[in-house]
């Protein structure tokens, strides 16, 4: 068994496209040869810094994407259901708060990365799935305690994400993403042979197992896999 290969997938909850790509790269973690790196950030930073702009905010992309997100949905077995107003929870509302509050915990998590994926997923159900609020402290606790974080660990990861050490660090990875060459999520980065190879979006893991020397199995490996 050779080295596994440092895949670092960088994601935020306000995107659903990461959702996708987020929980194919959990699913994968154990089928391929690596070791998968979580590394939640800031989007709007992303666009910001990349001069990108959103694809929703062009109508006919829009109304592409909202028929193309079912279809999605099914294909990778991940219950996307869109918010009642998209544009207000993307880009007016936001998820620098929602992403600090990831950041904490995958700060105070020891051994592993289960409590960040946890939260992550729940943060992600709660958008885009059940239409509800991912800005306030009671939305975070209601994730995370759901996500299995006992309520000392939730009190701590509260006051934590508003603390500077938090910001910057939020800071530092959508810095560290924009240096890798992002202008958007999901980002995956796998480091082969040496050398980071950048794949976007979440219809490229054919192509990205091809680069690895892995076999792409579809969005499913393991068909005995729990539903989300």
């Amino acid at each position: 068994m050779t080295s596994k290969k440092v895949v670092e997938l960088f994601y935020d909850v306000v995107s659903p496209y990461s959702w996708l790509g987020f929980e194919v790269m959990c699913r994968y973690r154990n089928v391929w040869n690596i070791e998968l790196k979580l590394r939640p950030a800031f989007l709007g930073g992303i666009m910001q810094g990349a001069g990108n702009k959103p694809p929703g905010l062009v109508p006919n992309k829009f109304t592409y994407m909202t028929k193309d997100m079912n279809r999605l949905a099914k294909y990778f077995e991940v219950p996307i259901n869109p918010p009642s107003d998209p544009f207000e929870v993307m880009f007016e509302k936001g998820s620098l708060s929602a992403m600090r509050f990831v950041t904490a915990v995958q700060q105070i998590e020891k051994g592993g990365d289960k409590q960040v994926e946890r939260v992550s997923r729940e943060l992600w159900r709660r958008i885009w799935s059940e239409d509800k609020d991912i800005t306030q402290p009671q939305s975070f606790s209601e994730a995370a305690k759901k996500a299995g974080l006992t309520d000392s660990k939730i009190e701590e990861a509260l006051k934590l994400c508003t603390s500077q050490e938090i910001k910057d660090k939020l800071k530092h990875t959508t810095e560290e993403a924009l240096n890798y060459g992002a202008f958007g999520f999901p980002m995956v980065i796998c480091h082969i042979d040496g050398k980071p190879e950048m794949f976007f979006g979440s219809d490229r893991f054919e192509l990205m197992a091809n680069c690895m020397g892995e076999k792409w199995l579809g969005p499913t490996p393991n068909s005995s896999a729990s539903k989300l």
